[in-house]
């Protein structure tokens, strides 16, 4: 088949393709839902502990649309007579970024190097602590990303089959 340019939308590398897109879409959507489970579950069991900040900063990266801001705090923190050391601003693995350097210096703003600080440890993850005890949205927003690939490849591999 044809779509009038003179190419063929109905090949086996269009099909490969189509299912790959489709596969990516299911693990990025799964991962996506499962963080977002696994910050919700580390919030709702989180105990409090003092933490040592060792250092505060933002952290810059080139990305599709521009760049992005990442908030970072390392610190350092004690539970049941282990010591540790994180650099978790929030308790999900796929943290917010900002568009400004601004923005992402507000979420740390509160913290000072040398200075201690209430971090939350979920008692089944010890070494994973964070600063902020609440969830964010980046999961779910990866998650709807990931769904688009989803039904884009569902689409393109009912389309080629």
């Amino acid at each position: 088949m044809s779509d009038g340019s003179g190419l063929s939308i109905n090949g086996p590398e269009s099909l490969r393709g189509a299912l790959l897109m489709l596969l990516l879409g299911l693990a990025v959507t799964g991962y996506g839902g499962y963080d977002y489970l696994q910050q919700s579950e580390a919030v709702r069991n989180s105990v409090e502990v003092t933490a040592t900040v060792e250092a505060v900063g933002v952290e810059t990266t080139s990305a599709r649309r521009g760049v992005d801001h990442e908030p970072t705090v390392r610190f350092t923190y004690e539970y049941e007579g282990e010591s540790y050391e994180s650099a978790s601003v929030f308790p999900a693995a796929i943290s917010p970024t900002y568009d400004t350097e601004s923005a992402a210096r507000e979420v740390v703003a509160e913290y000072e190097e040398g200075a201690t600080a209430t971090a939350y440890v979920a008692p089944d993850r010890p070494g994973d602590a964070f600063l902020k005890n609440r969830t964010t949205d980046t999961p779910l927003l990866a998650a709807g990303f990931g769904l688009l690939f989803v039904l884009g490849g569902g689409w393109f591999t009912l389309k080629n089959l």
